[in-house]
C-alpha cells in the first residue's frame, strides 16, 4: 500500500509542477471589478434556480428526522449521485470562469492548471474512500480517532475543520459579492447577505440530503451548459478543433507562446509545495471527506470517486475548450473589448463573453445565473462540514462524552450553521477589497498539512499515538498559518513590508513535513500506558477498514 502511494505521488507531482487550483480560482475572484449591464434575464433564471432549489429543502426538511438523516442524508445516496455531488463542491464559479480566463489570457498555461484540480483523486481513490466510509459514521474526525483518545484527536479535528471552512467560506464569500457585481450589477453586501441567508436555509431545514441535491442539480447544470457553450463555439470553426487551435494561435498576441508553458514557477521548491498541496489537500478536505458517508456502503463510496473523477475531468476539457475559443470569437471582436484593447470586466470574464457571443442573451443569463448557483452549492456543504464539527465532534463526543441525543446534536448544528452563516457574511464584507488568492491556498494547504497527515497515518500507521497525533497535528496547523502570515502573500501584499521573512508563496512541503515528522516522532517517544492501548487497536481498525465488519452496525446506533 505504502509502494502504491509513492507511485501515485511521483506521477502527481510531475504533472503538478506547474499547477494550483488555488492561483486559479484566487484569479477569478480577485482584483478590481467592473460592473456589467444588469441582465434581467440572468435574474430571473437565477430566481427559478433559488425558488427550486427552496422547493428542495423543503420536501427534505420533511425526510430528515434524525442526526443521520441530517449528517450523511441517512446513507441513501448512490454512487452516481454523490459522485455528482462530489463534482459540484468542486466545480465552483471560481474554477469555471478561473480555469477558462487563464487558457484565454495564457493558452496552455490553464491546461496545467486543470492538472492540480484532479490528480489528487487517486490518492482518494485508492486510499481513503472505502476505509473512510468503513470506519466513520458522520465526520472524518470518526476515523482519525477511532482508536486514540476522543477528547484530544475529535478536538484536534474539529479546529482543523473549522480552520480550513472558514478560510474557504471567506473566499467563496468574497467571490459571490465579486461575481454578482460583475453578472448582474447587484451591490456587492446584497450578494454576500443573499448568498449567507441562502446558505443558511438549505443546511438548516435540509440538512445533507438539501445540500446534496443542490450540488447535483448545479453540477448538471454547468456540465449541461459547459458542453453547449464548447459545441456552439466549435460551430464557427466547422466542428474542426485543429481550425479551433489555427484560429486560437493566429489571434492571439503571443501566438505559438500560447502552447508552451510559462514560468509560473518560480523554483522547485514551489513546485513541490503546489504538488503536495493540490494532490494531499483534497484527502483532508472535510466537506469531501464528508461525503463518503452518505453512501450506503465503501463500494458506493469507491464509485462515487470514479464517477467524480469523470465528471471532473470532462468539465476541465470543456473549461480549456472554452478558453480557446474565446481568444478568437470574444478576443477578436471590438464589441467586447475596451480602449485599450483589454477584454471587458478582465479575462476571467471570458466564458461569459463567449456565452454571448455564441448563444444571445439568453444564452448568457442561463450560464450567468448557473455561475451565481455554483457559489450557493459549495458553501452549502462548507457550511455543513463545518457545523458537524461542531455539533457531533466538540459538543456530543466532546463536552457530552457521547451522551447528547440525535435531536440534541442536530439542534447544536443548526445554531453552528447560523453562527457560520452569520461569521461568513461579516468576513465576507470586512475582506472585500482584499486579493483572497491566499486564503484559497491556505484552505488546501491546512488541509494537507493538518487533516491529511493525521487521517493517513492513522489508518496506514500501526505505531501512532494520541500524543504523536495530538502534537503532530497542531504543529502542521501553527506552521501553515505561519508560512502564510510571513509569506509574501500576507506580510508583503497586505501587511505592506518590503521583504517577507518566510520567502516561498507556497509553503505545504515545509508544513507537511513537519507535521508528518513529529507524529512520527511523538508517537515513537511515547511509552505512556495510552499508547500501548493506541497500538493494539491498530488490528481491529485495520481488519475493519479493509472488510467493513462491524460498520453498518456502528452506523445504526
Amino acid at each position: 500500500m505504502i509502494r502504491r502511494f509513492s507511485l501515485i505521488l511521483s506521477a502527481g507531482l510531475a504533472g503538478l509542477v506547474v499547477a494550483t487550483s488555488a492561483l486559479a480560482a484566487g484569479d477569478a475572484i480577485a482584483g478590481a471589478v467592473q460592473k456589467q449591464p444588469v441582465n434581467v434575464i440572468a435574474i430571473a433564471m437565477f430566481i427559478l434556480f433559488v425558488l427550486g432549489t427552496l422547493g428542495i429543502t423543503y420536501w427534505a426538511a420533511r425526510q430528515t428526522r434524525s442526526a443521520s438523516d441530517f449528517y450523511t442524508a441517512g446513507g441513501g445516496i448512490t454512487g452516481f449521485q454523490n459522485g455528482l455531488a462530489i463534482a459540484g463542491d468542486y466545480m465552483s464559479a471560481a474554477a469555471f470562469l478561473g480555469v477558462s480566463g487563464m487558457v484565454f489570457g495564457k493558452g496552455v498555461d490553464g491546461v496545467f492548471y486543470t492538472v492540480g484540480w484532479t490528480v489528487g483523486w487517486p490518492l482518494i481513490l485508492f486510499m481513503i474512500a472505502e476505509r473512510l466510509r468503513n470506519l466513520g459514521r458522520y465526520t472524518f474526525a470518526d476515523v482519525a480517532s477511532y482508536r486514540f483518545e476522543q477528547t484530544k484527536i475529535r478536538s484536534l479535528s474539529a479546529m482543523g475543520s473549522l480552520t480550513v471552512v472558514i478560510f474557504y467560506l471567506i473566499a467563496q464569500m468574497v467571490g459571490a459579492g465579486k461575481l454578482i457585481q460583475l453578472l448582474f450589477g447587484l451591490d456587492y453586501a446584497y450578494a454576500v447577505v443573499l448568498v449567507g441567508v441562502l446558505m443558511v436555509m438549505y443546511v438548516t431545514f435540509g440538512g445533507m440530503l438539501a445540500t446534496t441535491w443542490v450540488q447535483i442539480i448545479k453540477a448538471v447544470l454547468l456540465l449541461s451548459g459547459c458542453t453547449i457553450l464548447v459545441l456552439l463555439s466549435l460551430a464557427h470553426f466547422g466542428f474542426d478543433p485543429s481550425a479551433l487551435m489555427t484560429a486560437a494561435i493566429d489571434n492571439h498576441a503571443a501566438k505559438e507562446a500560447i502552447l508552451r508553458p510559462s514560468s509560473s514557477i518560480s523554483d522547485p521548491l514551489t513546485a513541490i509545495s503546489l504538488g503536495l498541496a493540490l494532490m494531499c489537500g483534497p484527502a483532508g478536505l472535510p466537506h469531501i471527506l464528508m461525503r463518503f458517508f452518505t453512501v450506503p456502503d465503501a463500494k458506493a463510496a469507491r464509485k462515487s470517486v470514479f464517477y467524480a473523477t469523470g465528471f471532473i475531468g470532462y468539465f476541465f476539457i470543456l473549461a480549456v475548450m472554452i478558453g480557446f475559443s474565446a481568444i478568437t470569437i470574444v478576443g477578436a471582436n471590438p464589441a467586447y473589448l475596451d480602449a485599450a484593447g483589454k477584454i471587458l470586466g478582465g479575462g476571467n470574464m471570458a466564458a461569459i463573453h463567449l456565452s454571448k457571443a455564441v448563444g444571445g442573451d439568453v444564452f448568457l443569463g442561463f450560464i450567468s445565473a448557473v455561475a451565481f448557483a455554483t457559489i450557493l452549492a459549495v458553501v452549502s456543504g462548507l457550511a455543513l462540514a463545518g457545523a458537524s464539527a461542531v455539533s457531533h465532534d466538540l459538543y456530543a463526543r466532546v463536552l457530552k462524552k457521547g451522551k447528547a441525543t440525535g435531536r440534541e446534536e442536530m439542534l447544536v448544528s443548526r445554531l453552528a450553521t447560523l453562527v457560520l452563516g452569520v461569521l461568513a457574511i461579516g468576513l465576507g464584507l470586512v475582506f472585500e477589497n482584499q486579493n483572497i488568492a491566499f486564503m484559497v491556498g491556505l484552505a488546501f494547504g491546512l488541509a494537507a498539512s493538518v487533516n491529511f497527515p493525521v487521517l493517513f497515518m492513522s489508518i496506514f500507521w500501526r505505531n501512532m499515538t494520541t500524543r504523536g497525533a495530538f502534537v503532530g497535528g497542531f504543529l502542521g496547523l501553527i506552521s501553515a498559518v505561519t508560512c502564510v502570515v510571513l509569506g509574501p502573500a500576507v506580510w508583503v501584499a497586505v501587511l505592506g513590508f518590503e521583504k517577507p521573512i518566510f520567502p516561498y508563496e507556497q509553503y505545504a512541503l515545509f508544513s507537511m513535513t513537519i507535521a508528518f515528522s513529529s507524529i512520527w516522532f511523538f508517537s515513537v517517544t511515547d511509552k505512556s500506558p495510552r499508547a500501548a492501548l493506541d497500538k493494539a487497536g491498530f488490528r481491529d481498525q485495520f481488519i475493519r477498514s479493509e472488510t467493513g465488519l462491524g460498520a453498518a452496525a456502528a452506523a445504526s446506533h
